[in-house]
């Protein structure tokens, strides 16, 4: 199954509350990176067992270790969780910024140093977090 098709069945398959919101947001950040490279983590560790919750991911950056090695993973996610929907950003440098550039501008968010966190799409200022997602596919 390729990812495309997993993003799809892991949408189509979440209560409605966050289907749509899921869907809508996906969609906008296609639109906000068209071609990003996609990716699906299922939140399976490699012994199958449910570790964490699903993931949509998007973009590619490098994560570069003390050890001299690096992985690649992806610049912004997009999870339903157990009380709405959250907004990964992977590698910000600085842990401030989300919070202080846009955590009073979004809304009823919880914003944190790597996320933004909602119950739902009609609670937030989706410029807001269009301009949020954006800066996460360019900073590190």
């Amino acid at each position: 199954m390729d990812v495309q098709q997993q993003i799809r069945e892991y949408i189509d398959g979440l209560p409605e509350a966050k289907r749509s919101g899921m869907h809508i947001l996906h969609e906008r950040i296609l639109n906000i990176n068209p071609g990003c490279r996609l990716w699906f983590l299922d939140g399976k560790n490699s012994k199958g067992k449910v570790v964490s919750n699903p993931n949509i991911g998007y973009g590619c950056y490098t994560i570069h270790y003390a050890d001299g090695k690096s992985r690649a993973f992806y610049q912004v996610g997009l999870s339903a969780n157990s009380t709405g929907i959250s907004i990964y950003f992977m590698g910000l440098e600085d842990r401030k910024y989300l919070a202080e550039t846009y955590g009073t501008l979004l809304g009823k968010a919880t914003v944190t140093g790597y996320c933004i966190k909602f119950k739902k799409l009609a609670d937030i200022n989706a410029d807001v977090l269009a301009s949020a997602i954006a800066f996460g596919f360019t900073a590190r």
